[in-house]
């Protein structure tokens, strides 16, 4: 998901996104609406709803490659789109719940009609616009398989598709993608006049090829690990750029709660306090990819410090195993009364050297409290294209989520963000977390503003995860960019949105 990002930063704009000083700002639209300029209306819904209207500017010179204007019917469409109950879009609930009505004020100017009175009116971040001349009949023939058959999957190279500074020429899949200059581009001219992105799964390989000349560039966002980086830095430090950029990526492991075993919190506690973190952080990473304790960053301005922390401690985790039924040791393993074995399936993303080492170490402590997990690792494109995203992993998956700064975590932990058949598997809580105070915390902060207000909110959303442990929390990670000195104008972000939404700006020194 990152790397589909990454590339399509290149090619497309989202209407707001955060900037690298993480400010919330225009890139596909003209300005930020605004109570104080009257381009957003505090207004009443006909049930009584205290709500909000923003109106937006697209871009005047905003074009598809192919030469159509980007207009408000695009984003009509999209909006159709994403609120189709089988379209299966990631954040249906911005299409079918969030946004109440869009507006045509003409072809340029729209106003979008949230459902309540919201802090963030401004944003319409995962509003990502589609082509309606070229979509809407793929869409039309059968909205329940259009996420499959979208043009971004069978004509990818299809030049109406992007409207960014670059547009996909060519696409070998497992292999590489091509960037070249967007004609139709309205921005500053592109310094480059050919990109291409490789894909190099292993980071053993990655390296290598970096070496050898076969690339330029590893990007931080989707490139090697923070003790290859240092490794490589060491050794290569004269010849490259290394660049260490901590930011809002939480690496942490998933944990399937249909599960029968992890259905139990004395479990996952348990699981969670057999781990030594702080020693992953400081042998592993030379401490700079610190443990984390729940989902929000300390570089969060809503991070708190006052919530439940289970440090490495053996014997806690052997009594809440036995407090959980599992008090028989067979062969090293623990059994319940029923002669149930306590034995994990523990998945990740296959070719990824930190993942798997991390895992390898995880396994060995859990083995020393008598958890026996077994490692089923799947290329990337499979655990997150069908496994995560149908829930369909057994126990237990390691990745990590990147966010936007001070993100409402609404997707991974409302209950109504729980992938199903039944809302075509949108959403991202693939753990299957059900908390109603959760639910209500995460509603109420969407309109609560002011800091003062929202901070007790915070606090106690991370005291909830600290205690229910709907995912084990493992670090937070820093990304490395390993660049040529001839490179200029790459300005990491340190959060989900990717460095090539400026790409324009790089240079040749």
């Amino acid at each position: 998901m990152a790397t589909k990002s990454y590339i399509l930063g290149a090619a497309r704009r989202p209407f707001t996104t955060f900037d690298q000083d993480w400010k919330l700002i225009c890139l596909l639209c003209t300005e930020l609406p605004s109570l104080e300029k009257g381009t957003a209306v505090e207004v009443t819904r006909p049930d009584g709803t205290r709500a909000i209207d923003a109106t937006f500017t697209i871009q005047p010179g905003a074009t598809w490659g192919d030469g159509r204007p980007l207009a408000t019917r695009d984003v009509l469409f999209t909006w159709e789109v994403g609120r189709h109950p089988l379209s299966g879009v990631t954040n249906a609930q911005l299409f079918s719940k969030d946004i109440v009505g869009i507006t045509a004020v003409d072809d340029k100017t729209f106003t979008v009609h949230w459902d309540k009175y919201r802090c963030s009116y401004d944003s319409i971040n995962d509003l990502l616009v589609l082509p309606e001349h070229l979509e809407r009949p793929v869409f039309e023939a059968d909205p329940s398989q259009y996420r499959n058959r979208t043009l971004y999957d069978t004509d990818r190279t299809n030049p109406g598709l992007y409207f960014g500074p670059y547009r996909i020429s060519r696409v070998e899949s497992g292999a590489y993608v091509v960037l070249e200059p967007n004609p139709t581009w309205w921005g500053d001219k592109p310094g480059f006049n050919r990109i291409v992105v490789r894909t190099i799964e292993n980071t053993s390989a990655m390296e290598a090829n970096l070496l050898s000349g076969e690339v330029d560039y590893v990007a931080g966002e989707v490139g090697l690990s923070i003790e290859q980086a240092l490794a490589f830095e060491k050794r290569h430090g004269q010849r490259f750029r290394v660049v260490y950029q901590p930011g809002l990526f939480f690496e942490h492991i998933d944990l399937n709660l249909d599960n029968g075993i992890l259905a139990d919190v004395r479990v996952r506690r348990a699981l969670l306090t057999a781990i030594d973190r702080d020693a992953i952080s400081r042998q592993l990473f030379g401490g700079k990819q610190p443990v984390a304790h729940t989902g929000v960053n300390p570089l969060d301005r809503f991070y708190s410090e006052d919530f439940t922390r289970y440090p490495f401690d053996p014997a806690a985790a052997a009594r809440l195993l036995e407090e959980a039924g599992w008090t028989e040791l067979r062969g090293g393993i623990r059994h319940d009364a029923a002669g149930r074995r306590l034995s994990l399936e523990f998945q990740s993303t296959a070719g990824n050297r930190t993942r798997e080492l991390v895992q390898q170490v995880l396994q060995e402590q859990w083995r020393k409290a008598g958890v026996e997990v077994r490692i089923n690792n799947q290329p990337a494109r499979v655990l997150f294209g069908e496994t995560m995203r149908e829930r369909k992993f057994p126990a237990m998956a390691m990745f990590a989520w990147l966010s936007a700064p001070e993100n409402i975590p609404r997707t991974i932990l409302h209950s109504t963000m729980i992938p199903t058949p039944e809302n075509g598997f949108s959403g991202q809580n693939y753990v299957g977390f059900r908390d109603a105070e959760t639910d209500r915390i995460i509603d109420d902060l969407e309109v609560t503003c002011g800091e003062a207000e929202a901070r007790p909110l915070w606090t106690r959303l991370q005291q909830i995860y600290a205690e229910q442990l709907p995912a084990l929390p493992l670090y937070f990670r820093s990304d490395s960019y390993i660049m040529p000195p001839w490179l200029d104008g790459v300005r990491p972000t340190g959060h989900q949105y990717p460095s090539t939404l400026w790409i324009e700006q790089w240079r040749s020194k």
